[in-house]
């Protein structure tokens, strides 16, 4: 597993800068083995510079980050169980596939060559042509199947489907978890497409402003929110009534005599808070991920200042 306890990450202050900058502040959360888990966030929030931090890139401030028990930055053996897809490819730029897979077979010894073959085969990617001369879309094809030949126990995809048209998005998903599963490793994914982490990932978390908002298994985070709608027979629902029922209201909104609330805790607790107030419509809807992600970061202020201006 991948144990990160209690990170923070501080960048000093340049000479450019007046004052130091604190990328990640305390962050702690367990990537099991043999899932695969969504790194959520704003934009800025500090998913790709925790990504780099996992791969040893980054020393620590603050906290620790182990890879099978073994603090993963300076040492060899952690960060040779790892393949970090980042969300840049022009290092890659003067290689064609050949030169991608002998580079990367000197590297990982584990790398398959017939795994590479098979996966470049079935994409149709051109073996002699630079990659410069490839789309945005085929490099990170041709990234991606890389990082599976290499056959590391953790794989980690920053953006991993930037530039990919949907038709081959759904083909690259496919492929990353048939491979997945042929071998139990773990892949951790970051994405600003909530929909492809709800869709790909059996676990997630959400960080903005470098602070850690939640990390669990998507259907216990789904569980733990619900949109309710309201009406009351002589009087109009207000936020106020709803919150001394007990619940924690994030938004409230209402048409007519009928009210919508979206609601921390689960419709199971939160509809009995609600039945005692007689009402004549009460109704759950459960909510997405997406969803989710947009409420959590509208609580927290995301967008409110752009908004104000926009109006």
């Amino acid at each position: 597993m991948i144990d990160i306890k209690d990170v923070t990450m501080v960048f000093e202050k340049s000479k450019d800068d007046t004052e130091s900058f604190v990328a990640l502040d305390h962050i702690s959360i367990e990537i099991p083995e043999g899932c695969i888990y969504g790194f959520l966030g704003s934009n800025g929030a500090g998913k790709s510079t925790l990504m780099r931090m996992m791969c040893g890139v980054y020393p620590c401030s603050s906290g620790s980050i182990k890879i099978d028990g073994i603090e993963v930055y300076d040492s060899p053996e952690a960060k040779g169980k790892i393949f970090f897809v980042n969300d840049e490819t022009i290092q890659y730029a003067n290689f064609t596939l050949k030169d991608l897979k002998n580079y990367y077979a000197s590297y990982y010894p584990e790398f398959s060559g017939e795994v590479f073959d098979r996966l470049i085969s079935k994409l149709e990617l051109p073996l002699n042509k630079r990659m410069s001369q490839f789309s945005k879309g085929m490099k990170r094809q041709a990234v991606v199947v890389a990082a599976l030949s290499c056959k590391t126990k953790y794989i980690m995809l920053d953006e991993a489907f930037d530039g990919l048209d949907p038709a081959m998005r759904k083909i690259i998903k496919t492929m990353i978890v048939d491979e997945l599963m042929d071998r139990g490793a773990t892949m951790i994914v970051s994405s600003h497409n909530v929909a492809e982490i709800n869709e790909l990932c059996d676990r997630a978390m959400l960080i903005h402003q470098g602070h850690l908002i939640f990390a669990d298994e998507i259907d216990e985070i789904k569980s733990g929110f619900c949109k309710i709608q309201l009406a009351l027979k002589d009087t109009q629902m207000t936020k106020e009534m709803a919150e001394q029922s007990g619940l924690e209201v994030m938004q409230f909104s209402r048409l007519g005599s009928v009210a919508q609330m979206i609601v921390r805790g689960s419709a199971e607790n939160s509809l009995p808070r609600l039945r005692v107030l007689s009402p004549v419509l009460l109704e759950a809807v459960p909510l997405t991920l997406e969803e989710i992600f947009i409420y959590e970061l509208e609580v927290r202020g995301y967008g409110a200042e752009i908004l104000r201006e926009d109006k």
